[in-house]
């Protein structure tokens, strides 16, 4: 396990998993959200952040993680594993609140972006219904055949997970 992307809906444990997973593997973590936005909120223009992403994919180790469905395939051509934080909806919305609560909004550097707002809200209800299937067809394409698969359910799986990670890792 050199090359791990980790997608799932917003709210699902993407980079505390990540932040773990990095070192676990002593491998670099990418916050695809650190990435795209900058301090104001403002995005990268697509092609940039794109190329970004094939400059991070070329690298020997890496750990990168969040969603970005319109660059998702770079990420998945390059890795060895893909992991989809895939906890159901109240989940994922007791995750964003829960971040809000404990680290308040705005940028907060080791993975933690928060900004919620009925967008946010809206993306992560819907989550499992449009953008899962999605996500599950472009992961089939483009990784199914060289890259293992790893679907957690919940953040007890996930602890569970990473704990097998770090005795295989020893």
């Amino acid at each position: 396990m050199k090359k791990v992307a980790i997608v799932g809906c917003g709210g699902s444990g993407k980079s505390y998993l990540a932040r773990e997973l990095g070192r676990i593997l002593d491998a670099p973590v990418t916050h695809l959200d650190a990435a795209f936005y900058d301090e104001d909120w403002h995005e990268l223009p697509m092609e940039e952040f794109a190329e970004l992403q094939r400059r991070l994919v070329s690298q020997p180790q890496w750990v990168i993680d969040g969603n970005y469905n319109s660059t998702l395939q770079i990420r998945l051509e390059a890795c060895d594993t893909v992991i989809l934080m895939d906890v159901s909806t109240v989940a994922a919305l007791y995750g964003i609140l829960a971040r809000q609560i404990r680290h308040g909004a705005g940028h907060k550097g080791n993975g933690v972006h928060n900004r919620i707002h009925s967008g946010v809200i809206k993306y992560v209800a819907t989550y499992r219904r449009k953008m899962r299937p999605r996500v599950m067809a472009k992961i089939e394409q483009h990784a199914a055949g060289h890259a293992n698969v790893v679907l957690l359910t919940n953040r007890r799986q996930t602890r569970r997970w990473l704990r097998k990670v770090s005795a295989e890792q020893r």
